[in-house]
This record gives C-alpha cells, structure tokens and sequence, in this order.
C-alpha cells in the first residue's frame, strides 16, 4: 500500500514510537513569536534548562503587537528578544525587520518540501502549502521542541481535497476555502491532514495555496499539505538554486513527496469550482458561509487587509487594482496592514501603497495585532468588520464585534460601498 505525502514525512522524521500511536518527530523548524513562547521560555528558566537544541533551527519574531502598546506587551517582547540572544538565533526578528510570522518565515525561504514545522500557534498549518507537515502546538509540546528538537504526535489521517474546475472571475483562494469549511464545517477534519489537490489548486500561486493551508485549521485540521512541484521549486530557488543543478532536478527531488497513486485516504472530497461565486462568512463561525450576493448590503464599520492569510503582495495587487481612482464609503475606515516589510517595500515601489492611501486607506506596519483584537484595528462592542484574515469567533477583532470573512477582492467591494457588496463590478476589464 502506498503512502500519503503526510505519512512520508512521519516515517522520514520518526524518532521513536514509545507506544502504538504515539509518533515522536525530530523538528526541522521551531517558530516562536511573542505570545505564546515567553511562557515557555520561562518555564525551561525555572526548569534549569535555558538553552535551546540548535539555534540555527529556531526562528523568532514579534509579530502581534508591534511596536508594544504598553509595559506589558512590551515585557512579552523583551523576553522573547533577550532569550534570542542569550541562545544564539540568529534568525529573530525585532521592530522594523519583523513581519506577520506565516508570512515572513516563508518569505525568508525557511520552509522546504518534506519539513516538519511547530509552533505555538494555530495557523503555522500555513506552511504545508510547501509539501510539509506543519502543526500549531501547546506551550508543553513547544518546550520540548525548543529543548530537544522533537514533538510527539498521533499519526493523523489524510482528508484528500480534489478542486477541480476552473476558477470562476472575481473568485479566489479564501472564496475557496471558505467554500471547503463550509462543505466540511468546523469539525470535518479534526486531527486530519488536508491534501489539496487538483488543477485548480496546480494553477495556484505559492501565495494562493498558502491561503488554502493556512485556514485548515478552521474545519479542525492539524495540517494542510499541497504538493510542491514547479511552482513551489519556482517560489523556493533563489533559498535552494546551490544545491540542485537545475529547478528540474529540484522537482525531481521533490516529486518523491508526492502521495502515491494508491495511497489509502480516510476520504476524499471532490468539489467541482467552476460556478462559485464569492463568499463571505455570516455569524462566528468560519462554516457559516454565503456567496455575496446573499450578504449583499450588510452594513460595515470596518475594512481590514492583511494577516498570515490574505496580506500578500498577491493580494494588495487585486485590492489596488479595484481601488485605483475610488475612495472608501465616508461611513467606514479601512485599514491595510502589508504582511512584511517586503510586502510594504514591494507594494510602495509599484504605487499600490499611494493607491490605498488616496482611497482613504490607513496603512500600518506589519503586524497579527487586528487579527485577535490585540492592537491596531480593534472593534469597538457592535461594530463590524469584513476582514481578510481567518477567524471570525465572537469578539475575535474585539469584544462584542462582528468579524466577516471574505476575501481582498470582496473587502475592497465593502470599502468602497460601505456594505458588503458583489466585486465582481469592481474588476478591471
């Protein structure tokens, strides 16, 4: 019997099996950011056991509050910042070189095909979209990660997505998966892995599929894997091009990821893509899904664009194009915060950033803060947002708001009418 992309990397990783069911893998990247590793970091302090297995494989950065708004959230960093340090990373991020920590680590080319990637937080499902096994841990397990470069998991089983059809106009990778979450809803792949497969997610870009991988989490997934092939050999090579001859050989290489032909799946689901229109969630909970047309003029107080899921430069492109020329409706604001600095850097040199601004646009560093009502895009009680991140859990973006998910293209449609609105009739020709 053949084998899934997943089960490949768990038996190439496998430490020991202390018994049935229990996997113990060696870690080929520990992620920390300011929220949940200071925890951990003192616990090992008070343990007698401040070091770290191999600082080379950790990657460190302030991502949620940043710069800090008060003593706290400064003291979370300044743990987080001196325990860089102290051990060596070399890979930390502080204020200014720091971005949102889905998006940057990728950026920096610190993922690769057949990895397995922790971190203590729930969307490092993220970087499956390069063909590795990627989980979100709890404080315990990512201690033991940091200390010994190890993590023990159940062998989940693979849920195989297959897309298929072709991407219909004004629809993109979020319509996408909200579209998956719904089908399957918020518990429909708990403890699974999700393979995306099929031509439509072939003809995605590295950044699309990282929007799919990153909100496997919201129909319960540990992971959400897609297979690399060229395009992730194409996102990758300027990390990987000394050491392989060719992006032919890279792919070769990679391709021995690839599930097998008969590989044994738990189930597969087969979602034909062709006529879906743009979506946007309804209530708290990411399965609760309408198209747009549906939600149409549901007024909003607030338009966020950014986060691990949707503030790629991929995305400010299609939201300034739609932009370009119009303002926002006088009744909302709109906040754009770019990912990373490169984002920002990218998006300034092709004139999107001047776009957003003369929109009325208010645009921030990179930052996670909005995303869980933290700092900069926080709601006020009744106020709504149609945000583009990834969770929209009762007073998510801030106590007593309501968060609607929905893709860039969309939130800009909500920008310019004040309400959620088709943006299909926004497109440029």
């Amino acid at each position: 019997m053949g084998k899934t992309i997943a089960e490949k990397i768990f038996a190439s990783h496998l430490v020991d099996e202390p018994f049935p069911g229990a996997k113990v893998l060696r870690i080929d990247v520990v992620m920390c950011h300011e929220i949940t590793t200071p925890i951990a970091i003192a616990d090992l302090v008070v343990r007698g056991k401040d070091r770290v297995f191999d600082p080379t494989k950790i990657k460190a950065v302030i991502d949620h509050v940043t710069p800090s708004k008060d003593s706290k959230t400064a003291t979370q960093a300044k743990i987080l910042r001196d325990w860089a340090r102290r051990q060596g990373v070399r890979d930390f991020f502080d204020v200014g070189a720091n971005g949102v920590c889905h998006a940057l680590f990728p950026e920096k080319g610190f993922i690769r095909p057949g990895y397995t990637i922790i971190m203590g937080d729930s969307h490092t499902c993220t970087h499956g979209a390069f063909g590795a096994f990627a989980a979100g841990v709890g404080t315990t397990d990512l201690e033991v990660g940091i200390l010994k470069g190890v993590c023990a998991f159940r062998e989940p089983k693979t849920i195989r997505i297959n897309l298929t059809g072709t991407l219909p106009r004004g629809v993109y990778a979020k319509d996408v998966i909200l579209y998956v979450i719904g089908q399957l809803g918020v518990n429909g792949a708990t403890d699974r892995v999700m393979e995306f497969r099929g031509p439509i997610v072939d003809a995605m870009s590295m950044e699309s599929r990282m929007t799919l991988t990153n909100m496997a989490i919201e129909a319960g997934g540990t992971s959400g894997i897609c297979i690399p092939d060229k395009v992730t050999v194409d996102y990758l090579w300027p990390f990987i091009m000394d050491q392989f001859s060719s992006k032919e050989a890279a792919i070769a290489e990679y391709r021995t990821w690839w599930s097998d032909e008969d590989a044994s799946y738990e189930k597969v689901c087969n979602f034909d893509i062709s006529a879906l229109e743009p979506l946007v969630t309804y209530g708290y909970k990411p399965d609760q899904v309408k198209t747009v047309t549906e939600m149409a003029g549901t007024p909003v107080d607030q338009i966020y664009l950014g986060s691990c899921t949707n503030g790629r430069l991929e995305d400010l492109r299609v939201a300034a194009s739609m932009l370009k020329g119009k303002t926002i409706a006088p009744n909302v604001r709109a906040i754009l915060s770019p990912a990373t600095p490169k984002v920002f850097q990218d998006a300034l040199k092709e004139g999107l950033i001047d776009i957003f601004m003369q929109a009325g646009f208010c645009v921030t560093n990179p930052t996670c803060g909005a995303c869980l009502g933290m700092s900069t895009g926080v709601l006020a009680e009744g106020e709504v947002c149609a945000s583009t991140t990834n969770r929209n859990f009762q007073g998510r973006m801030g106590k007593g708001g309501m968060v609607h998910l929905l893709s860039p293209a969309s939130s800009i449609a909500a920008a310019i009418e004040g309400k959620i609105a088709d943006p299909r009739k926004y497109l440029p020709e």
